[in-house]
């Protein structure tokens, strides 16, 4: 059975890289699609050709895994064997499993991804996914810090140490330029620029520059002046931030550094790297920065994802009104 060429940067790529050929044609064996080979095609696919982040690769890939898992639990070992009706019964096992509305519906765009790729890739079935619509997500307002709370954050570091010194230099840059954790540890000497007092933050479709703050760019210069050369056992490495291996920071790593800041300021709120972006985002708000100029340094494709910090911001407003005006 041929495999059928299905997107136009896949061709591409086939013609550029024979061993997407020798994968894709690899995995189809007995007439019909291995579905663990064809995962493993999937998956090369999509941090090759759509060129999708590795978390979207790594959480689409454990998506479908547990959903390979559950038809191999009912029986059905052909992608051929699963229907609408497979898919919706999956669906409401995690609902019932107590898994939040915000996972259900990234497994369903995983599998809708990964059944897209098989119909392209020939198997003659119908899209099971079809007009499966998504569970609405929680509408949580995301936590933020205060002023006097990112204060006393930033201040826990030990500058008097390379560890504190590098901790320092990666929590006020966090803070001054709202970026995310997968995108701070990602950053190369060549992505900022202390002179100019801005950085850039690159993603495999998007770029865009984040001024940076005063407090921030002198907290990099130390580290950089003080820190980095005592962490760098290979001249060959390019990112910013270094663990004590001398390799790069990991999002887990840097989650952990922070929580433990967190802890020793006496901050009884969650500490995450979300909870200091949104800070950022709020801070800038609070002190009459506009929600166009806010999505433009947070990176947000539609207004609608930054008009949220409006809406907090309305209801602290009537909160206090409420509270505090005589005729309220």
């Amino acid at each position: 059975m041929g495999v059928k060429v299905f997107d136009f940067r896949l061709k591409n790529a086939l013609q550029t890289e024979k061993i997407w050929y020798n994968n894709l044609t690899n995995i189809v064996k007995d007439g019909r699609l291995c579905m663990q080979e064809l995962l493993d095609s999937f998956v090369f696919y999509m941090a090759g050709a759509r060129e999708s982040s590795q978390n979207t690769v790594v959480s689409y890939k454990r998506d479908i895994l547990k959903y390979i898992e559950y038809l191999r639990e009912n029986g059905i070992f052909k992608i051929s064997q699963t229907d609408r009706m497979t898919v919706v019964t999956y669906l409401l096992q995690m609902k019932k499993s107590g898994k939040a509305p915000a996972t259900v519906s990234r497994s369903l765009a995983a599998i809708r991804a990964f059944y897209s790729y098989v119909i392209a890739s020939g198997e003659k079935i119908k899209d099971p996914t079809a007009n499966i619509i998504a569970p609405p997500a929680d509408k949580k307002q995301p936590g933020f810090l205060t002023a006097q709370e990112t204060e006393r954050l930033l201040s826990e570091p030990n500058i008097t140490e390379t560890k504190g010194i590098r901790d320092k230099a990666m929590l006020e840059l966090l803070y001054a330029t709202g970026i995310k954790v997968s995108e701070i540890i990602e950053l190369t000497m060549d992505d900022i620029n202390l002179k100019q007092g801005f950085l850039r933050c690159r993603t495999a479709t998007h770029e865009r520059v984040v001024p940076v703050g005063k407090a921030a760019v002198s907290a990099v210069k130390q580290y950089l002046d003080k820190a980095r050369p005592r962490l760098v056992f290979d001249d060959g490495i390019k990112y910013l931030f270094l663990n004590r291996s001398g390799t790069k920071m990991s999002r887990q790593g840097f989650w952990k550094i922070l929580k433990g800041y967190g802890k020793s300021a006496g901050i009884k709120k969650a500490i995450t790297p979300y909870a200091i972006r949104h800070s950022f985002a709020m801070h800038l708000l609070q002190n009459g920065a506009d929600l166009e100029a806010i999505r433009q340094l947070l990176g947000h494709n539609e207004i609608s994802s930054t008009q949220v910090y409006s809406k907090i911001m309305d209801a602290r407003l009537k909160e206090v009104y409420e509270k505090a005006h005589p005729r309220a």
